[in-house]
């Protein structure tokens, strides 16, 4: 018997993926344990494993392509099988679209024929919202603020309310039009999913009913409401096939017809590209999707060529090209790194404190300990194990904020922020307050090559206590960064720079490096940011404390 396939979860953060790479095509044998396909999350690039066998008879997603979780990514089952029930249980045809109807068809006339009193039945042109299901995760919701109160006219489009999930507070758009009759919720109360929120329909309707049965309704506005939707299911389905009609006639300039991907077809609209200039490179000279984005017009340059009359003059060159601006669709990475520290950057107060340490001792302990045969320390090891030992003695900034509770974590786990290809990664080093450095300089090169090939695991990116960036290898002597959430702090590395100091009140040539801490202001205060970095500057300029 076939199986279905989803788009799997490869993240606790993933919404979406996109596939990178089949590596199998529809028709070939399938083990369990084969790599099915390379899908990018939010945060690598992974190898999606098969769990079952047979052939693949339908894949879903085409490379290149997102699709959200939990949607149908491929179906496998036994050569030749019919799987036209399973593909149509998945689309939104017309055929699915009347299967629905049927099936709504069947529950209204058993839910009038097994009716009580407890029901009531809903007024001509009143529609009935619920709390709705604003994240995958989510089961009650807060509303924040209502933007409409009872009595108001709304069109739809408006936003009726703020309503806070597990994750974010958003915007609840309206799709219907009326006067608002009844607000269920207010602001600041919590209610589950599904449960009534607020009632729309025509200025003056009676819905006390509804409202003492908390929305629940008899079907009798059920069927309007599903050939309602039938009908949008039809009329968009019909007009998918027009557009792909359409789509399809596309020609070339001599009249011949160009043979082009839907997708590669979409860009070029967009990008305003004629197909007719464009090389194919798939299958028949098929335009794909990488064809349209690898495009680029040829720029003409044209000379004037002054008459014998006018050798003297000086010649005119008129160079013709065009102006380009190319847009590059954000990566899943790309789009985790926005959406995460820009949650951080707005939700949390935070401030930074700057120190500077003299890194004389620290040069001359690196030397001496990588003299020793097969042994490498850096200088941002010896900063992270400084980091590990300075949290023991003030676990305030070993802390995490929630909104009722401060998380104070017995454990030290520093992640090291790594830049790759797409973006940042920061790997975590578990326990790091027990690691020699030399532990820790050999965990840190293993996850950065992980990290940087995209063989990362997200278990080895999560859970995280502290975090350490550090931008000195490209010279940069001083910066601030934004804090890693939920971490309470984040440290900032500078570069090693050699200049004049006062040691012993004479002016010598010195090398120092200059820190940033920034904090989160909930959990951390000034002064206990600053005992954290006193703490720190004598571990960093006395390796051999960190020894004892």
């Amino acid at each position: 018997m076939a199986t279905v396939i989803n788009m799997p979860r490869l993240s606790d953060t993933m919404e979406e993926g996109v596939v990178a790479q089949w590596l199998k095509k529809v028709g070939d044998k399938v083990e369990e344990g084969d790599i099915l396909a390379e899908i990018e999350t939010d945060k690598a690039t992974m190898e999606f494993e098969s769990f079952h066998e047979g052939v693949l008879l339908h894949i879903g997603v085409q490379e290149g392509e997102t699709s959200p979780v939990d949607t149908l990514l491929a179906i496998i089952g036994e050569e030749g099988e019919d799987i036209s029930d399973l593909l149509a249980g998945g689309s939104s045809d017309e055929k699915s679209a009347k299967k629905e109807e049927s099936k709504e068809d069947k529950k209204e006339n058993s839910k009038e024929e097994n009716s009580n009193d407890d029901s009531a039945e809903t007024p001509e042109g009143v529609n009935v919202i619920t709390m709705p299901r604003l994240s995958d995760t989510m089961t009650d919701g807060t509303v924040a603020t209502w933007l409409k109160k009872e009595g108001d006219a709304v069109e739809e489009g408006d936003i009726l309310a703020e309503i806070e999930t597990d994750k974010a507070t958003m915007e609840f758009e309206c799709f219907y039009e009326g006067t608002i009759l009844y607000i269920g919720v207010q602001e600041g109360e919590t209610a589950p999913v599904d449960s009534l929120l607020t009632i729309i329909g025509p200025k003056g309707t009676d819905v006390t009913a509804l409202v003492k049965n908390g929305g629940t309704t008899k079907g009798k506005s059920s069927e309007k409401k599903s050939d309602t939707k039938t009908e949008k299911k039809e009329e968009k389905f019909s007009d998918k096939k027009e557009e792909t009609k359409t789509a399809n006639t596309t020609t070339n300039n001599s009249g011949g017809r160009i043979f082009a991907s839907p997708l590669a077809k979409k860009i070029a609209s967009e990008k305003g590209i004629n197909l007719a200039d464009v090389n194919g490179s798939g299958e028949n000279g098929r335009i794909i999707k990488k064809d349209v984005e690898n495009y680029t017009p040829k720029a003409t340059v044209s000379v004037e060529t002054p008459s014998p009359a006018s050798k003297a003059a000086t010649p005119s060159f008129s160079i013709t090209g065009e102006e380009k601006s190319e847009e590059v669709k954000n990566s899943q990475m790309r789009k985790a790194i926005a959406k995460s520290l820009g949650n951080s950057k707005f939700s949390a107060p935070d401030f930074s404190l700057n120190i500077e340490v003299d890194m004389d001792n620290a040069i001359a302990s690196r030397k001496t300990i990588n003299a020793i045969p097969d042994t490498k320390v850096s200088f941002n090891d010896m900063v992270v194990k400084a980091c590990a030992m300075a949290l023991q003695k003030h676990p305030q900034v070993n802390t995490s904020w929630t909104d009722n509770n401060t998380v104070y974590h017995s454990h030290i786990h520093v992640g090291v922020a790594v830049a790759v290809d797409e973006g940042l990664l920061v790997p975590v080093i578990k326990h790091t307050n027990q690691m020699s450095l030399t532990q820790i300089g050999e965990t840190v090169r293993d996850l950065a090559g992980k990290a940087r090939h995209k063989k990362i695991t997200p278990a080895e990116m999560q859970g995280s206590t502290f975090t350490v960036s550090n931008l000195g290898m490209f010279g940069i002597e001083n910066f601030t960064s934004i804090i890693n959430q939920p971490n309470s702090a984040i440290l900032s590395v500078g570069a090693i720079v050699e200049k004049p100091v006062v040691k012993n009140g004479q002016i010598v040539v010195g090398n120092t490096m200059k820190l940033t801490l920034t904090c989160d202001h909930r959990t951390v205060d000034g002064a206990v940011g600053a005992q954290f970095l006193q703490t720190l500057k004598t571990f960093i300029e006395n390796p051999v404390t960190m020894l004892a």
